[in-house]
């Protein structure tokens, strides 16, 4: 199926958000959507699927003109849309998500069994396990957005928009991906995929397109262009690529955080020193327990162990507030579900942690929540019209930035950050990382847990690597030989190369 966009704009009242943009895909295509957060990408496409109604321009499938009602008239149309904000029902089981709004019966009863095997059959066909009898709510993030693929594949689409697909899949998950893309695509499928991953981007796409601002100011081959070029036509500035290479040490003598023993549900006996102004990275690829450990040093899951913070102790079950009254906060992963508070305005969710361990006061005082807000969007660079607005109204950067402000607000003297950067384009990365560096120079004491070898590479000064929920081994920014903190002894530490050595050892 040949799609054409031609002279497409959407405006939120006054606010232009997409500028006459045209866009083509050719069967069996896959075309790479770029441009920072906030430059049109997922209105655009929400265009395309049905959700938004085009102020101006036209829709071409196979050169015949349409208008695309709903998400139901595309999805009848061969249109499927992979959000990036996941809109799975966690009150239902997988199967039942995958098949919602489009259930098979038979005598005006649901045929529960034939939906489930066919779930199982797009799980086969993933090379993934899960059971279609689950709840999606028990689901882990990773699992829950290779259901949103596997409903997107469970009913074939001449075209599937992914709007960052990848965010929490681990490297094996992303190349299976990839592999049933490869598949699709030799039988005519096409596919739009958007992402802020520049070697995934590469790796898969054959044409770009790029958004600036509501506007397309590029468009072109892949193979023509290098990754800071693809870089500098989204931000439409150069950006400094060694800005990271001789990162400073600002480490002290006096020990923030302390972990002696942590273990819990996905991890065993971890131990380490935190110092103010230090930054210790935490990784290892999915089921390693780095997200379990994050949670139980934050205090939302049980633990085992021994934690300190400034030398007074934190016992196992001591709770989140406990945690951020001590001074222990976090920047979390899955930004819509753990992060920001969706019905409350910017204003709340900036303030939200202010109110929860220095606020005194019987009532809130506007002015006060006023100069929170414009105290942490001169520092952040937060971009909106208005605070009283919904969190929801910002880009998914701008977000962040949010929480990150939340937590400033606190002065606290322990971040933690969980995947800091999901979800977000290379120009509010780069602005993040800088944004740690200047934290911990400042003195405070920072918890990275990341999947990502380049932003560890550029902001710890070392690197916890789990494996099977245990420690494997420590990378040293300033290390020698086997401890140096490179991609390659990251990766070969993380995948438990060396570990039948050490059982034998």
């Amino acid at each position: 199926m040949l799609i054409e966009m031609k002279g497409i704009v959407v405006d939120f009242g006054p606010v232009r958000a997409v500028d006459h943009v045209d866009l083509t895909v050719r069967p069996g295509e896959i075309v790479g959507l770029l441009g920072e957060n906030g430059a049109g990408k997922s209105t655009l496409m929400n265009a395309l699927a049905g959700a938004l109604s085009p102020a101006a321009g036209e829709i071409y499938l196979d050169g015949k003109k349409v208008r695309i009602d709903n998400a139901a008239h595309a999805a009848r149309l061969g249109i499927s849309f992979i959000h990036q904000e996941l809109s799975l029902c966690n009150d239902l089981n997988v199967f039942e998500n995958m098949f919602l709004a489009q259930e098979t019966s038979r005598c005006l009863l649901l045929s529960k069994r034939d939906m489930a095997r066919r779930a199982t059959e797009v799980f086969a066909r993933m090379q993934i396990s899960i059971n279609p009898w689950a709840m999606v709510g028990d689901l882990q993030p990773a699992e829950k957005q290779l259901v949103e693929i596997a409903r997107a594949l469970l009913f074939k689409s001449d075209l599937i928009i992914m709007d960052e697909p990848t965010t929490a899949l681990s490297t094996h998950e992303i190349e299976n991906l990839f592999v049933i893309m490869r598949q699709l695509k030799a039988e005519g499928v096409s596919f739009i995929y958007i992402s802020h991953k520049m070697p995934e981007l590469f790796e898969i796409c054959e044409t770009y397109h790029v958004l600036r601002d509501g506007v397309l100011v590029a468009q072109g081959r892949f193979e023509e262009i290098t990754e800071s070029d693809a870089t500098e036509m989204m931000i439409g500035r150069q950006l400094a690529h060694d800005d990271f290479t001789h990162k400073r040490y600002y480490g002290t003598e006096e020990i923030a955080l302390s972990a002696s023993g942590l273990s819990g549900e996905g991890f065993f006996d971890v131990s380490f020193d935190l110092r103010r102004g230090e930054i210790i990275a935490v990784t290892g690829l999915q089921g390693s327990g780095r997200d379990m450990l994050a949670d139980a040093i934050y205090g939302a899951i049980p633990r085992a162990g021994k934690l300190a913070v400034k030398g007074k102790d934190l016992p196992g079950g001591a709770g989140i507030i406990r945690h951020l009254r001590r001074g222990v906060v976090m920047v979390p992963r899955s930004r819509k579900e753990r992060g920001i508070l969706t019905d409350l305005s910017i204003y709340d969710n900036i303030s939200m942690g202010f109110f929860n361990t220095r606020f005194r006061r019987l009532l809130i005082q506007p002015k006060a929540e006023a100069a929170r807000f414009a105290r942490q969007q001169r520092a952040l660079s937060i971009k909106s019209d208005t605070p009283k607005n919904p969190i929801t109204s910002l880009s998914g950067g701008n977000q962040q930035k949010v929480i990150l402000g939340r937590w400033l607000e606190t002065d606290a003297d322990v971040l933690l950050f969980d995947n800091p950067t999901q979800g977000i384009d290379v120009g509010t990365k780069f602005e993040i990382y800088h944004l740690i560096l200047r934290l911990a120079e400042s003195g405070k004491a920072i918890l990275v847990f990341s999947s990502e070898f380049p932003e560890i590479q550029k902001i710890a000064d070392s690197c916890i690597v789990l494996y099977k929920g245990r420690v494997n081994a420590v990378l040293r920014r300033d290390g020698q030989s086997d401890e140096a903190l490179t991609e390659k002894n990251l990766m070969f530490y993380s995948t438990g190369a060396n570990w039948e050595e050490k059982e034998h050892a």
